[in-house]
């Protein structure tokens, strides 16, 4: 069988690793911006979720147009933008420049998730979509694992300005990839009739839906939507928590000194990567196609994976390095591992028409949480001088987060179309 789908799914899974160099850059130069513009807690805070905003924003209006306009026309330029961002953000000479190129990069990198859900959708049938959607979304603990220590060595040597200058040429060359590459099946003149056979046929999943059609204000009142929207946007939360604060919380509260924050942070990132490939992509698929209900087994690794984010409340209060890496490491290791489950789903229950504007709502949750933790963490922080209490709160966002899959997601198939023809 020929294989052209997953030449797809690395790239796509290139992309977003690119994509979070760009954003762990931000927590790496901490303290280079805090020296650079004399900047407070509070206000890296802000500064860490402004890229989100913009992000946010665009979720719905880039649903629309990924459904209009297709994956291969609003990637290329959305990706040509957000380098464009991580240049603006070497060159300005003042905090005001540096939101307003985060503020890009929101806009730039906004379609990312969403088109990459619509791609698997597309591109592989729904037994191969757990592993296929790991690949891209696992490059996102991956890129926090090595970009990390990697950027952290990089500004040490060079400075915080060359760093995000070298992240913008990494993703002016993922542009160029992206445009030679990137097809969608039935426009891929290299596509075999076997693999486009394979594509087509083995996944009916679409049947009834196929040419049905789906508004967004009916899409958000469905359960199934809203249950995705709580459980991701919580696992989202704790996401952009250890993304944007990890290495704060490394050095200041337990006093880990600069340059290993940075490597100690890459540990619990690796963890995540082997979760969402190994458990949430591969070990999904595999009980899938040995004739295990797949409802089940989808259901199942949401729950029990975003149950296991509570461990961040084992780090509340620890003053131990390796104990406060370990509960980390299973916080996000589990919460990684039903990622891949979940970015799967706008492709099963929407019909193939809205899976665009499905994965937008979905993704305008993420993006909330997104905004919200490092703020509220940030608060959090400099009134108690301590990280316990924004861990608490990260844990009852998922406990609101776990009762959405339980008792809103019902089964994972589709949801019947607003418009039938």
């Amino acid at each position: 069988m020929p294989r052209r789908r997953w030449r797809i799914a690395w790239l796509l899974g290139f992309g977003v690793l690119v994509n979070y160099f760009d954003r762990v850059n931000l927590s790496v130069s901490h303290a280079a911006l805090v020296t650079t513009f004399g900047i407070s807690t509070v206000t890296f805070g802000y500064l860490s979720g402004a890229y989100n905003w913009t992000y946010a924003m665009c979720q719905l209006p880039i649903g629309v147009l990924l459904d209009k306009l297709g994956i291969k026309r609003v990637g290329r330029i959305s990706i040509f933008l957000w380098s464009i961002a991580s240049f603006a953000a070497a060159v300005t000479p003042s905090i005001g420049g540096f939101f307003g190129a985060r503020f890009l990069l929101g806009v730039g990198e906004a379609p990312t998730f969403p088109s990459n859900a619509k791609a698997i959708g597309l591109w592989f049938p729904s037994r191969e979509r757990s592993f296929a959607t790991a690949i891209f979304d696992g490059a996102a603990k991956f890129a926090s694992a090595i970009g990390v220590p990697l950027i952290g060595i990089l500004l040490i040597k060079v400075g915080w300005r060359w760093s995000f200058a070298v992240t913008g040429f990494i993703s002016l060359f993922y542009f160029a990839l992206f445009w030679r590459i990137y097809r969608d099946p039935q426009d891929d003149p290299a596509l075999t009739t076997t693999e486009r056979d394979y594509i087509a046929t083995d996944d009916r999943i679409f049947a009834a839906n196929e040419s049905g059609h789906a508004s967004l204000g009916y899409l958000m009142r469905q359960p199934k939507v809203i249950a995705m929207v709580l459980g991701f946007g919580s696992y989202n939360y704790i996401f952009y928590l250890l993304l944007t604060w990890l290495p704060s919380y490394l050095s200041s509260a337990l006093h880990v000194d600069l340059l290993h924050s940075f490597l100690y942070t890459g540990v619990p990132w690796l963890v995540a990567t082997a979760g969402d490939l190994i458990v949430g992509g591969w070990l999904v698929d595999f009980l899938i196609q040995r004739g295990w209900d797949a409802n089940r087994v989808r259901k199942a690794t949401l729950i029990l994976g975003t149950a296991c984010g509570l461990g961040i409340l084992g780090a509340a209060n620890t003053h131990s390095s390796l104990i406060a890496l370990i509960w980390i490491s299973v916080s996000i290791g589990g919460l990684s591992s039903a990622a891949p489950v979940g970015w799967s789903i706008p492709s099963l229950i929407a019909p193939r028409s809205s899976v665009g504007k499905v994965g937008g709502i979905i993704n305008l949750s993420n993006q909330a949480s997104g905004i919200a933790a490092p703020i509220i963490t940030g608060y959090l922080v400099a009134a108690r001088q301590s990280f316990a209490l924004a861990f608490g709160v990260s844990a009852i966002y998922l406990l609101i987060g776990i009762a959405g899959y339980a008792f809103l997601l019902g089964r994972i198939e589709p949801m019947p179309s607003e418009t039938q023809p």
